[in-house]
């Protein structure tokens, strides 16, 4: 769980502060605006994100305050007046706040946080917010894709040494497991988070002893319940393979224990993996598993499945904790609507000339749409006071290619759009991560293989009411008089 004494209030841009330190003067600190975060584009071209990252966005928020050396460093800027840090030395949170829950397949353009509340508390968490939710939705949409390659088998998280820092490792650990793996070399994440530690040896155990069968045998000596072998330091054929079949022979046999595993890091992983694979079951030992390593990524454990390449599970490191191919989410935060004196909203639109940039204003809902086998058919964006009552059916259509529509019947609609924080007041109780894990692959299984597909997946739809896109509409007009 993350320090309660590591106060992240000031995790923010500098631009958030002046614009807080604006809406003072201008009397706006009792204002109430609404702001969506949401993503453009699913990373690597995928067709589904995952979310994750709420429980530590909670537990930010649970410990916002500024302390006396923020005012103090405030102050030494010579940017702010008094007036403004003694606002900031007694901020509290009064906001409400709505989020889709972590695990749920999400989509480009649909809110995936909601906040509302005065506008300088909006505008102070925006980084906090963004950072949180898109690394972890990153990392965790990544190894989603890397889990699926496996095909069952299993996949461990071996990332943290190339993670772009402590927090990196570490909050990636907890997204990767959310998204499918079974475990994680970070012993920290392991710990705080409950997730199953995985791990055996380095070559510099190997090279350490005055021969690879002496480190092997020490190895096996010291854990006899959880044997693996890694087994390419020198030659996986020739040398590493034998070596182990020798120990297993001479120290666990008559122990009365079955080997774990072996690991294969380099080479060529699918020759040397059905190798590996004869030798280990001529040996008589064909409950030992073999593991593959080595920079993989979803295209590469696709392969090597394609190749019947003799693996039984992966370890995977900087591909997924980095999402090396595509290392950007992309999520970000804005502007929706302004409430008035009288309770109504006035909604805020941002324009521009690419339409993927284009924003969708006022308070909203997500819900999503069901067929009556259960399967994700679409997800549905209203304005926040909208019924969605599909007894009858319900007609959708594309928000950009209005002309095309479809009629969905035997259906049922969910709101996505979850109370999180009700006036600053936490309603909401993150489930343990390993029922996470659980719900997400639950999730992802409500999804047609058609979406699920690496390659030009079906282009799931978000789509608006027509109530909210005749809003939207009617702004766009009016902005173009």
């Amino acid at each position: 769980m993350l320090d309660v004494k590591r106060n992240l209030t000031t995790i923010m841009d500098f631009y958030e502060l002046t614009m807080a330190a604006g809406y003072l003067e201008e009397g706006y600190e009792d204002k109430i605006s609404v702001f969506d975060m949401f993503f453009r584009k699913v990373p690597d071209g995928g067709g589904y994100a995952i979310m994750a990252g709420l429980a530590q966005f909670i537990e930010a928020i649970d410990n916002l305050s500024f302390t006396e050396a923020d005012i103090e460093y405030l102050r030494g800027t010579h940017v702010f007046n008094e007036k403004f840090l003694d606002y900031l030395r007694s901020f509290s949170f009064h906001c409400n706040v709505w989020a889709i829950e972590e695990g749920t397949p999400i989509f480009p353009q649909e809110p995936i946080v909601t906040v509302e509340g005065p506008s300088i508390e909006c505008q102070l968490i925006e980084t906090l917010l963004l950072v949180t939710f898109n690394h972890q939705c990153l990392i965790a949409t990544k190894s989603s894709r890397i889990v699926r390659a496996a095909a069952g088998r299993p996949v461990m998280e071996f990332g943290a040494r190339r993670a772009q820092g402590y927090d990196a490792a570490y909050y990636g650990a907890r997204a990767s497991y959310i998204g499918g793996c079974g475990s994680t070399s970070c012993v920290m994440a392991a710990r705080d988070f409950g997730i199953p530690a995985s791990g055996t040896m380095a070559h510099s155990w190997v090279q350490m002893f005055p021969s690879e069968y002496d480190a092997f045998k020490k190895y096996a000596q010291l854990y006899p319940d959880a044997c693996v072998l890694l087994v390419d330091t020198y030659s996986v054929t020739k040398s590493g393979i034998p070596n182990a079949i020798k120990v297993f022979d001479e120290v666990l046999k008559p122990m009365g224990k079955r080997p774990k595993g072996v690991r294969i890091d380099s080479g060529d992983i699918a020759y040397l993996s059905k190798k590996a694979r004869q030798m280990l079951d001529e040996a008589g030992y064909p409950d030992c598993t073999v593991c593959a390593s080595n920079s993989l990524d979803e295209y590469l454990v696709r392969d090597l499945i394609l190749q019947g390449a003799r693996v039984d599970s992966f370890g995977i490191g900087e591909n997924m904790i980095t999402a090396r191919s595509n290392p950007v989410f992309g999520g970000v935060y804005k502007l929706a609507a302004v409430k008035e004196d009288d309770g109504s909203y006035t909604p805020k639109i941002k324009v521009s000339e690419s339409m993927e940039k284009l924003t969708i204003p006022g308070l909203k809902k997500v819900w999503r749409i069901y067929d009556s086998d259960g399967k994700a058919m679409a997800d549905y964006v209203t304005l926040a006071d909208e019924v969605v009552d599909t007894k009858y059916g319900i007609t959708l259509f594309d928000p950009v290619e209005t002309w095309k529509e479809r009629t969905y019947v035997n259906c049922t609609a969910k709101c996505l759009s979850t109370p999180i924080y009700v006036g600053g007041k936490r309603v909401y109780e993150s489930p343990a991560l390993a029922d996470i894990q659980k719900f997400c692959k639950a999730q992802i299984a409500t999804l047609w293989d058609e979406v699920t597909r690496f390659e030009n997946p079906h282009c799931y739809y978000v789509d608006l009411s027509q109530t909210l896109w005749d809003l939207r509409q009617n702004l766009l007009k009016k902005m173009s008089r």
